[in-house]
């Protein structure tokens, strides 16, 4: 193993570890990559961060980073030739108060929604319906803009649009048909880069008498 790169624990369906490989392969930097599966964590990860979610990210000083948007926002301190990290204070309050809203109430109801039967007394549907309340105003936002906070993609666009893919994922037809033209464009353009191909490359479990597996962006 090479101790001079960063370790991810990663599951690749996951958004929140989504968002951190993006970050990471958007950087340029390498790093070793270590696909789990969420039922049967390893040893090695938990020992790092007990909590027991991904992203996990080591760093080579044993530094431990496990929430995601740190992941990016670390990832992208090294390096951020696609100009992702916002510029001045406007936009990265307005791309922090989107990330919130995302990461809050938007998780809260997709969760509620695509997952209905792990929750006692939830109604799918109404959770459905309240998420689509924070897509519609993504769509009116795009309908003016590119991108969530303007001409250029960034932080924002990157950390969110994963979570709006799973939304999409419980119910494709249903939500294909939705009147969001604008979402529908960004979330294409996003499924259908170079750079989400490269973050969902399938990978086997990583097992600890494996050798570690080193991820270069192509």
């Amino acid at each position: 193993m090479s101790v001079s790169l960063p370790i991810l624990y990663s599951f690749r369906r996951c958004p929140y570890a989504m968002r951190a490989r993006l970050a990471l392969v958007a950087s340029g930097m390498p790093f070793i990559w270590r696909e789990i599966l969420l039922r049967d964590k390893p040893a090695e990860m938990l020992e790092k961060s007990p909590k027991g979610t991904v992203p996990v990210l080591v760093l080579p000083d044993g530094a431990v980073i496990d929430e995601s948007l740190d992941v990016m926002l670390w990832a992208l301190s090294q390096g951020d030739p696609l100009g992702w990290l916002p510029d001045n204070d406007l936009l990265r309050r307005d791309s922090y108060a989107l990330i919130e809203r995302n990461d809050g109430p938007f998780k809260h109801h997709l969760d509620r929604y695509k997952y209905a039967s792990r929750y006692e007394d939830v109604d799918g549907e109404t959770h459905r319906t309240e998420g689509m309340v924070v897509l519609k105003d993504l769509d009116s936002r795009l309908a003016v803009s590119p991108f969530l906070a303007g001409d250029e993609i960034g932080l924002a666009d990157m950390a969110i649009f994963p979570f709006v893919r799973q939304f999409r994922v419980a119910d494709i037809a249903w939500f294909d048909a939705q009147a969001l033209p604008h979402l529908h464009r960004w979330l294409s353009d996003r499924l259908e880069s170079d750079l989400f191909a490269q973050i969902m490359v399938k990978r086997p479990v990583w097992a600890p008498e494996d050798e570690d597996w080193i991820f270069e962006a192509g």
